[in-house]
């Protein structure tokens, strides 16, 4: 389709600026949600309009971290170079409305959203969790069972809560818990300083994983192509993990996982591989993972892919010593295929990365993870002054080489097959 340039006279927010701003700041920019201040109406964005040019002029907003020269992503988040001039012109030029319609409501990316329809199950939490304003992050994991008639086949999965201004980001993983008792362990388990707690109070629930996933600001539903999915057992537990943001007063929190079931059976079930620290090949990092003070240090993961697979999307994560990551897979051919780039790591924005098409990899392929560290003073994220020494664990101010990837086992004609979701 050929790029329409349109002079400063002609730009408008009812017929340019507003399908920018709705379709890629206010996922985010709404009311409930991680951002200090909602992009919805005209007088939302005519306000901050200069504020508004700089930052998508220098593409701080919005927050788009992997390389796309690298590796381009089906739900990539980043403007054109055409959609920043008109941003520009529109600010510089008197900011005129237009006369076009315009709905100045929020994107659907609300709860109960898939194709317009109710979620059929809703695992959250029995009592709302109050998060003490004393400016301290939280990483808590929630332990929330369930029991069905029998097992389903999900179509798609969502995040919810009752206050997502106050959470970071949220990682559920599904477990198949035929036998277990529940009731001999905690609700929740208070995750911030150790993570043992974790596994030793839920560790009979994570034998049979079925699902890993997760949740950022400004995401919604996570969906999959007709025939793909994977199955909800009959009885067993959610898992869920919030990362809760440093807050100034006391907030109150219920959040849990809804469930969409497909009404046909699923004929591929996928599966979610995490790769590196707390996963395959976490012994096999090298050299031995751990960050000295005031050094800046590089490791790589190897690992050899057993079975031909399709890749739906990767999934990287470091913590705030991160400087940048990068993963690619080598076949026995000697061919490289590149996954994901992320040349300027930052912790606040990691996302799920879901390729344009699968990515075939070919059994025998060797999956290799690059990762750079920086436990400096000249690393402003940096969680301690002086600088400590850092060993591998899940709190922040520890540090992680992590990747998920999400595959199917290969099926003739797959890496053409597109990815498009509902």
């Amino acid at each position: 389709m050929p790029v329409l340039h349109v002079s400063a006279q002609q730009v408008t927010w009812s017929q340019h600026i507003a399908p920018v701003i709705h379709r890629n700041c206010t996922p985010c920019h709404r009311p409930g949600d991680a951002a200090p201040f909602s992009l919805i109406t005209y007088e939302d964005v005519a306000k901050r309009a200069n504020f508004i040019k700089r930052v998508t002029e220098s593409r701080y907003m919005p927050p788009w971290k992997p390389d796309p020269h690298y590796v381009s992503f089906a739900n990539e988040r980043r403007l054109t170079a055409e959609e920043i001039r008109l941003i520009g012109e529109w600010a510089e030029s008197g900011m005129s409305k237009g006369d076009a319609p315009v709905k100045e409501e929020p994107p659907v990316t609300t709860t109960g959203t898939l194709n317009n329809r109710q979620p059929d199950l809703v695992v959250k939490m029995k009592t709302a969790y109050t998060l003490k304003g004393d400016n301290v992050e939280r990483f808590i994991v929630y332990k929330l069972p369930f029991e069905l008639p029998d097992s389903m086949a999900v179509e798609a999965i969502e995040f919810v809560s009752s206050n997502r201004k106050v959470i970071h980001h949220a990682n559920y993983e599904i477990n198949d818990v035929p036998h277990a008792d529940f009731d001999n362990t905690a609700d929740y388990v208070d995750n911030t300083e150790s993570h043992l707690d974790y596994y030793q109070q839920y560790i009979n629930y994570r034998k049979k994983m079925k699902y890993f996933g997760g949740w950022i600001p400004g995401s919604s539903y996570e969906s999959y192509p007709e025939d793909i999915g994977w199955m909800m057992p009959k009885r067993g537990v959610v898992l869920l993990t919030v990362h809760y943001a440093p807050v100034g007063k006391d907030e109150e929190v219920i959040s849990g996982v809804q469930f969409y079931f497909r009404k046909k059976l699923i004929k591929r079930i996928i599966n979610a591989t995490t790769y590196g620290s707390g996963g395959v090949g976490e012994k096999d990092i090298e050299p031995f993972f751990y960050i000295p003070a005031n050094v800046e240090k590089s490791f790589k993961l190897k690992v050899k892919l057993t079975e031909t697979q399709s890749l739906l999307y990767v999934w990287p994560h470091m913590h705030l010593l991160g400087k940048s990551f990068k993963a690619y897979a080598v076949t026995p051919a000697k061919d490289t295929i590149r996954l994901v780039s992320v040349p300027q790591w930052d912790f606040n924005w990691q996302e799920i990365y879901w390729f344009p098409k699968m990515v075939k990899l070919p059994k025998g392929a060797v999956l290799m993870m690059e990762g750079e560290y920086d436990n400096t003073v000249n690393n402003a994220s940096n969680p301690s002054f002086p600088p400590q020494l850092v060993y591998g664990a899940m709190r922040t101010k520890d540090e992680m080489l992590t990747m998920i990837m999400m595959t199917l086992s290969y099926e003739e004609g797959d890496e053409g097959r597109d990815l498009k979701r509902p």
